[in-house]
């Protein structure tokens, strides 16, 4: 089946001290989806991310994006990376950060606007994290600073968005307001790619599913990548959980008949 692409992967071999970490991973993402990229522990898909964005230099293998080079389309793409690897005790308030995502439509040393500014208090309220414009970002909790680093890239209004981890540190009910801000961004036409752990979410929320274990396992539309065969391929014996999510698209598959 053709559909309009945003990301060629094409024999993407990654490699850390000669040990490979993405083996031959050859793969085309849709425009205008929200993807998932799931998998176990250490199964590369942090690295995938860090490989599309140009961090991370191939063994093997190009990326494209949008049919083009990274460098010809870069303000075009956001990148989130996981919270962790971030340094929080810069002295930054919350709006600080997140106007650094419009720097990239007007340039490092341009002066930013009025329109700038309305752009990144937009963002905020979109995290519901408005009232905390003025706040120093060292001070917030880790949920918190995950809304404004999402908030930073929301403000860049990219066609593609690359989010590593987003719900790391939130609640519920955090994670279900991001979840339906990110359907909102696709139904927008926007491109959203996104490393994620929870298999349960993943099959509930995401058009398209990316299973890695160090290879791609499978790719395409959640419904046809969510099955025992596949799943089993990826995660290995780790029967308890997939028993549990075999009874949740059989639950699912039930409620549509009905």
């Amino acid at each position: 089946m053709k559909f309009p692409v945003a990301i060629e992967i094409h024999d993407l071999t990654v490699s850390y001290d000669y040990k490979p970490v993405l083996w031959n991973v050859d793969v085309d993402l849709p425009k205008g989806k929200l993807v998932g990229i799931i998998g176990p522990n250490g199964a590369g898909k942090s690295t995938l991310l860090k490989t599309i964005m140009g961090i991370i230099e191939p063994e093997s293998g190009y990326v494209k994006l949008f049919d083009q080079e990274l460098d010809e389309v870069r303000t075009k793409v956001s990148y989130v990376p996981q919270r962790e690897s971030v340094d929080w005790d810069f002295p930054a308030s919350v709006m600080d950060v997140v106007l650094m995502g419009r720097y990239p439509k007007r340039g490092l040393f341009q002066r930013l606007t009025k329109e700038d500014r309305a752009i990144a208090m937009h963002a905020l309220e979109q995290v519901k994290m408005e009232d905390y414009a003025k706040r120093q970002i060292a001070q917030l909790s880790g949920g918190q600073q995950q809304r404004v680093f999402l908030a930073r890239s929301l403000a860049q209004q990219a066609e593609l968005y690359l989010m590593d981890e987003p719900f790391s540190g939130v609640d519920a009910t955090t994670e279900a307001s991001i979840l339906s801000l990110l359907s909102d961004m696709k139904d927008n036409g926007q491109t959203v790619l996104v490393v994620h752990h929870d298999l349960q979410t993943a099959y509930d929320y995401f058009d398209w599913i990316v299973l890695l274990n160090k290879r791609l396992v499978a790719a395409g539309p959640t419904e046809e990548i969510f099955t025992n065969e596949n799943l089993k391929a990826a995660y290995g014996g780790e029967l308890t959980m997939l028993s549990h999510l075999s009874e949740l698209m059989a639950e699912k598959a039930m409620n549509v008949k009905e």
